[in-house]
């Protein structure tokens, strides 16, 4: 028997060898093709003034400052009036803006680029928090600081940047080009984004790909994995928000009963955070880290290679990973609480706010009745908004995945081209209703140092990663 066991045990690790030896995704060095020499002292400065545009998207319905959005327009105006001159431009939807610039093969099929340039409040109290000043777009250790300089003004201004550049040395496109610069898609994109939609539907356009905010060019976020990662997302999460309302008797703080409305939320939020929705590793998420997978060190190459074998440690490792969690299932997040107006006073309702970013196997519906199956019952109840689904899966396949692979490729050598599922939303969910395949990616190397200003404190893009960025653009808008 011991014999036998000892066989078995040795041919199980012949087999787990032999898969891990043949687990492979090579990266592909990449033409670097013609150089592209840029002004970098001029791409920088052009950021920094974007940034001290306060366009911020604030919470509904507190209303934004419009002269920050009417100047942020006008200075994109005389700071690119080349550009301006160049393309075809159009205000939509009160301050978003649609630039068109005329291909000379009107058969070919149109693609749009997009960002945005609104952005988050800086919490209130935060501000002594930054290491610079969030609205000034502060020069220093090489970053560029401010709310905005990851989310999404980057985008913007390289964009703009590399059209730019494209046009002063007389280059154009063979197919149109669409550029999409959203005001509210921090809201949603309801009154920008939209409204191009309905423009470009309107006059017939169908879309061959676009190209949206997303992930980056990852360096040193996935442990032992040295090369950088290009996620290029083919999809984006759907949203829904529940408000979870929980009743109990009021009176004084001094003689409560045995269950308060908090208590009865707070059981609710427990019994949601801890039983989440269903998730695995497979589609997308699968796809993903399969090409992510063999660039580990040989231990967890071994178990990604082998998940027939170790597929429950794996999922189990990666759910503890707050980025990996999210590709895996439908996330639960609290954000919002509200209950007593006083200290001594105890609440006839408590309330939360839950918002839920809805995996592709999910619906909305799936959500709410599993929200309702946990926490619905005689003092607690489930109200939930329309929602939002989460969006088709677009084909990594295809000429413009490739196009951008390709452009990532030349900028910045050998790189993992992975695609990915983005975990956020954005107006994407409006752009790829017109579009054959949709994408969310950014040009520019982010680690996970940076990512945690993401919509956070000490917002900030690399210097090195914002000029990496706008050479990419260019030699991504060359290819069209």
């Amino acid at each position: 028997m011991f014999r036998v066991l000892l066989l078995a045990l040795l041919a199980l690790a012949a087999v787990v060898a032999i898969r891990t030896i043949g687990y492979r995704h090579d990266v592909e060095p990449g033409s670097p093709g013609p150089p592209v020499e840029v002004d970098e002292a001029r791409i920088l400065s052009h950021l920094q003034q974007a940034i001290r545009f306060r366009t911020v998207s604030p919470q509904p319905p507190e209303r934004a400052d419009t002269a920050a959005f009417e100047g942020f327009l006008d200075w994109l105006g005389s700071t690119y009036p080349a550009v301006f001159s160049a393309l075809e431009a159009r205000r939509l939807g009160g301050h978003s803006l649609l630039l068109s610039w005329r291909g000379s093969d009107p058969a070919a099929a149109p693609v749009l680029l997009a960002g945005h340039y609104d952005v988050v409040p800086v919490i209130d109290g935060s501000e002594s928090l930054w290491r610079y000043p969030p609205y000034e777009g502060r020069i220093a250790e090489g970053f560029v600081w401010g709310r905005g300089a990851l989310d999404n003004k980057n985008a913007v201004v390289g964009l703009m940047e590399a059209v730019s550049w494209l046009v002063s040395r007389g280059e154009g496109p063979r197919r149109t080009v669409h550029l999409s610069f959203g005001h509210d898609e921090e809201l949603g994109g309801a009154a920008g984004a939209a409204s191009v939609v309905e423009h470009l539907r309107q006059n017939g356009v169908r879309l061959a790909w676009t190209l949206d905010e997303g992930s980056f060019v990852f360096r040193n976020l996935f442990p032992g994995v040295t090369v950088p990662v290009a996620t290029i997302n083919t999809a984006e999460k759907g949203s829904v928000t529940v408000r979870i309302v929980a009743t109990a008797a009021g009176g004084h703080s001094s003689m409560p009963p045995t269950q308060t409305a908090v208590g009865r939320l707070a059981a609710a939020l427990v019994a949601l955070e801890s039983q989440p929705l269903a998730g695995g590793l497979q589609g997308l998420a699968a796809e993903s880290f399969d090409a992510i997978g063999p660039h580990m060190p040989w231990l967890p190459r071994a178990m990604f290679a082998n998940r027939w074998l170790f597929g429950p440690l794996v999922e189990a490792q990666l759910a503890g990973l707050p980025f990996a969690n999210a590709m895996l299932r439908t996330t639960t997040a609290p954000t919002m609480l509200s209950a007593s107006p006083k200290a001594n006073v105890l609440p006839i309702e408590a309330s939360a706010v839950v918002n839920f970013r809805i995996h592709p196997r999910d619906s909305v519906t799936d959500v709410v009745r599993h929200v309702e199956s946990l926490v619905a019952s005689e003092h607690v109840r489930v109200e939930a908004e329309p929602g939002t689904a989460a969006s088709a899966v677009a084909d990594p396949e295809s000429e413009g995945f490739r196009l951008v692979a390709d452009a990532v490729r030349a900028e910045f050598g050998p790189v993992v081209v992975a695609p990915g599922l983005l975990v956020a939303a954005t107006d994407t969910r409006h752009y790829g209703q017109i579009a054959d395949n949709a994408y969310r990616f950014n040009p520019m190397v982010v680690t996970q140092a940076e990512l945690d200003g993401f919509h956070g404190t000490n917002e900030r893009i690399s210097t090195a990663g914002m000029i990496q960025g706008v050479r990419t653009y260019v030699r991504l808008l060359r290819s069209l």
